[in-house]
Parts: C-alpha cells; sequence; structure tokens
C-alpha cells in the first residue's frame, strides 16, 4: 500500500493543467524614440555608456560625498526597511509555491485506557490499548487549471517587485544624500560670503560714521550704510540656521551621525561629478526601477486574472494515508496490521450569486489599473530625463553668464572703491557696488547649486546610483 501512496503522490505532480493565465503583451513604451532636440539640448552620444551603467563611486567624485553615501546605504532606515520587504515577500513566495506540492506528514499516536468493571460491558475490568503509525498527505489540491500556479506565478512577480522597489529607494537615497550635502556645501559658502560681506560693510559703514561727521557724507549715505550692515546680518543669521537645518536633514538621511573621520570636501567650483551621457530613452526600460517594479506589479495582475478564471472550474483534493494500527507496541509493524486511507473530493462550483464572475471583473479591472501605471511611469520617467537634459545646457549657459557678471561686478567694484577713497565719487556710489558684487557672488553659488542639483537628479532619472562601481554587475531580482 505504501508503493500506491507514492505513486498517487506522484501522478498527483505530474497532473499538470493548462494554465489560464492570458498570455502577456508587453505595452508600448508611449514616447519617443530619440529625446528632444532644441536650442535648450545638448548633443547626446547615445552609443556612449549610459548613466545607469556608471557606478556611484564614480559619477560622485567628492570623497567626503562617496563616504556620506555609503554610511547612509548602511544605515538609512529606509533602505532598511525596503530590504525587509523584499525578504517578506519572499517567504510569502515561497509559502504559496508550498501549496504546489502535497505536504507529507508522518504520525504516531498510542493510547492505553483503563475502564472499570462497573463500566465495563463485560462486568470485568478491562485495559484498553492502541498504537498508530501513519504517513499521508491531506487535502492536497490537484492543480488541473493552473489556479495555484497563477497564484505562485503572482506572488513571485510580486516579490521581483519589492526587489525594484528596493533598487528605486537606493537610488533615490543617493541622489538624497548627494543633494542634501551639496545643499550643506552651498549654505557653508554663503554664510562665509555673508559672514566677510558683513565685515567689509562694517568697515565701510565706520567710514561714512567719520565722513559723516566731518560733513563729507550725508545722513541719507549714513542711512544707506547702515541698512546694508543690518541686512548683511540678517543673512547671516538665515545662513546659519540653514547650515544647522541642512546639516540635521544629512543626518536623518544617513541613519547615524557624520562619520568621524570626514574626508575633506571639495569646493562647489571643482569638479564635483563626472560627465555622463543620457544613452537612449529605450535604455530607461531595461535600467530605471521604478518602470521595472510598474511591469512586475502588471504581470502579478495578469497572474491573478489567471487564478480567477480557474475558480469557475472544479477543484479536486485528495486525503490519503498508510500505516499501522495495533493494539500492542509490539504489533504495530506486525502482519495484518496495515491500514489505509483515500478520501477524494471534488469541488464544483454551481451558484454563487455572481461573485466569481466579479472576481474575474475586479482582476481585469486591476490589470488594466497597472497598465495605465506602466504607462504613466515611463512617461514620467521620459519627462524627468527631457527635463534633466535641459537643463543640463541651459544650466551650463546660465552659469557662465553668472560668472561672467560677477567679474563685472567686481571690477564695478574696484572702481568705485578707488574712486570713493580718492573722494571722486560718493559713499553711495560705493555702497551700490558692494551690494551689487554681494548678490551676484550670491547668486554665483546659487545657480551652481542648482546646476549639481540637476545634474545629479538626472543621474537620478536615467536610472543611476544602484550599482557601486562601473564594473560590478547590476544586481537583478533572483528567483
Amino acid at each position: 500500500m505504501n508503493k500506491s501512496l507514492l505513486s498517487l503522490a506522484l501522478a498527483a505532480l505530474t497532473l499538470g493543467g493548462c494554465s489560464l493565465i492570458p498570455d502577456y503583451q508587453q505595452p508600448p513604451a508611449g514616447v519617443a524614440a530619440q529625446w528632444p532636440q532644441g536650442p535648450a539640448y545638448a548633443s547626446n552620444d547615445a552609443s556612449s555608456k549610459s548613466a545607469g551603467e556608471q557606478g556611484w563611486q564614480q559619477f560622485f567624485r567628492d570623497p567626503a560625498m562617496r563616504q556620506l553615501i555609503d554610511t547612509a546605504l548602511q544605515n538609512n532606515r529606509d533602505l532598511r526597511v525596503a530590504a525587509l520587504n523584499i525578504e517578506a515577500y519572499r517567504a510569502q513566495y515561497q509559502i504559496q509555491r508550498a501549496e504546489l506540492l502535497p505536504a507529507v506528514s508522518a504520525n504516531g499516536s498510542g493510547s492505553r485506557q483503563r475502564v472499570p468493571a462497573d463500566a465495563s460491558s463485560t462486568g470485568t475490568t478491562q485495559i484498553n490499548s492502541q498504537y498508530s503509525a501513519t504517513l499521508g498527505i491531506s487535502a492536497y489540491e490537484l492543480d488541473l487549471f493552473g489556479r495555484l500556479r497563477s497564484l505562485s506565478e503572482q506572488a513571485l512577480q510580486t516579490y521581483f517587485a519589492s526587489e525594484e522597489a528596493r533598487r528605486s529607494t537606493q537610488i533615490s537615497l543617493v541622489a538624497s544624500v548627494a543633494n542634501a550635502y551639496l545643499t550643506w556645501q552651498a549654505d557653508q559658502a554663503l554664510l562665509r560670503l555673508t559672514s566677510d560681506t558683513l565685515q567689509a560693510f562694517e568697515q565701510s559703514h565706520q567710514l561714512t560714521i567719520r565722513s559723516n561727521q566731518v560733513g563729507v557724507a550725508s545722513a541719507l549715505e549714513l542711512s544707506q550704510s547702515r541698512t546694508s550692515v543690518e541686512t548683511a546680518r540678517v543673512r547671516q543669521a538665515q545662513y546659519q540656521r540653514l547650515v544647522a537645518q541642512d546639516l540635521n536633514a544629512l543626518t536623518a538621511l544617513l541613519g547615524t551621525g557624520l562619520p568621524a573621520n570626514l574626508a575633506a570636501s571639495q569646493p562647489l567650483e571643482t569638479q564635483l561629478l563626472s560627465e555622463m551621457p543620457a544613452g537612449l530613452p529605450s535604455d530607461l526600460l531595461q535600467r530605471r526601477p521604478d518602470i521595472l517594479a510598474a511591469e512586475h506589479a502588471l504581470l502579478s495582475a495578469n497572474a491573478n486574472i489567471g487564478a480567477a478564471r480557474a475558480a469557475f472550474f472544479p477543484s479536486i483534493s485528495l486525503t490519503a494515508n498508510a500505516g499501522s494500527l495495533s493494539p500492542d507496541l509490539a504489533g504495530l509493524f506486525g502482519g495484518g496490521s496495515g491500514t489505509w486511507l483515500f478520501q477524494p473530493q471534488i469541488n464544483l462550483p454551481i451558484f454563487n450569486a455572481g461573485s466569481l464572475d466579479a472576481s474575474l471583473d475586479y482582476a481585469k479591472i486591476q490589470k488594466d489599473i497597472r497598465v495605465a501605471q506602466y504607462e504613466q511611469s515611463i512617461q514620467t520617467a521620459f519627462k524627468e530625463v527631457a527635463d534633466g537634459l535641459a537643463a543640463r545646457q541651459t544650466y551650463q549657459q546660465q552659469l557662465q553668464a553668472q560668472r561672467d557678471l560677477v567679474g563685472a561686478n567686481q571690477d564695478y567694484y574696484r572702481l568705485a572703491q578707488r574712486r570713493y577713497l580718492i573722494g571722486v565719487d560718493s559713499s553711495l556710489t560705493f555702497l551700490i557696488a558692494q551690494r551689487s558684487l554681494f548678490s551676484a557672488q550670491q547668486g554665483l553659488i546659487v545657480e551652481r547649486l542648482a546646476q549639481l542639483v540637476s545634474e545629479v537628479n538626472l543621474y537620478k532619472a536615467l536610472g543611476g546610483g544602484w550599482q557601486a562601481s562601473s564594473g560590478q554587475a547590476a544586481q537583478g531580482p533572483q528567483g
């Protein structure tokens, strides 16, 4: 009988029925084959290695920035939660996949019961004993119409989507740490500039006070000079606050304090980021983890349709076991003590008030929603990259114009200072020159920060930031 039970289990495993999952057709990308062209866009070398293949350690050149990103990848709580979600979905997939195989269990039991004479049918005290040992399967569903396989596929695709979600979280974290660090550095530079400017304004104010006392400078010039000093003090307090808040934001992203051995940061004017080609729009479909996650969610919804379809058909479950039963422990495995049980069960849906139809409609609607979300993720990615490419070209032009503006204001400041000191012009002209230079220098730092942030965001939009180095293969989900 044990051979018969084994044959039954093997036959159940080979009863692989048809799958009712619809054939998957990848929705069209719905975006152009090339990036936009025009005055706002620079030419792109599509044959070069794209950003998705460039590791963040190569893209970010500042040693301090690389060190902070590495610290965040080890300690950030959002990334840790994303990794734990992967493990949770992996466990759910393993649970669902186990439903495809019969659960075989071995059971052994024994009992002895004393029946007193007055309760015994024979009028004498009885000792009843029974021992059993069985091996069998319980309520194993034959997956004739692929319901269990559809649910297993749904769980697998959900697991894959969680892996892509973790990659997306890591890319966002890398970009967020880089942008937070750059903002912190820019606000520190603005604080230093403001402190130096405040000192220069105070010195000019003292000269204006002395000139006013001897009747050279008017009360209006004195008032204007004092306004410049107080304005600079306001800016100094503002940047002191921003620097402290920037550090708090960066610490929160790191998930821990700043490293004690943090490398020296490089000035904002240096080449902090590597050059990065955009590649082709089709590259996004293979590298953007949010697009891949949306496609896995679509595949999961597609598999759910197969499970909903299979629910219309009969389901067959088997319970079977074989073993030995004996009143004596010594004779448990003796001849003639064998026992077996075979209990098939079939469930045929007849009337359910439209529940199965509604379930199938719901599964189809969910798939349509996933299709729309997949298409939207592609369109969003295309827009983000196109915006980043436009920002790259125009920021370069804007930044160069801002540098020229600072140079012009520095010349204006030197001329105004010389003419003021020799008494050709009033202090008001010199004060205007000081303010113009301060404003232009502030604008240069702000524009440089905006350019760097746009480059980081473009790197993120192109799917970069997942690999640590260019030679490292992208770690896709494992089935």
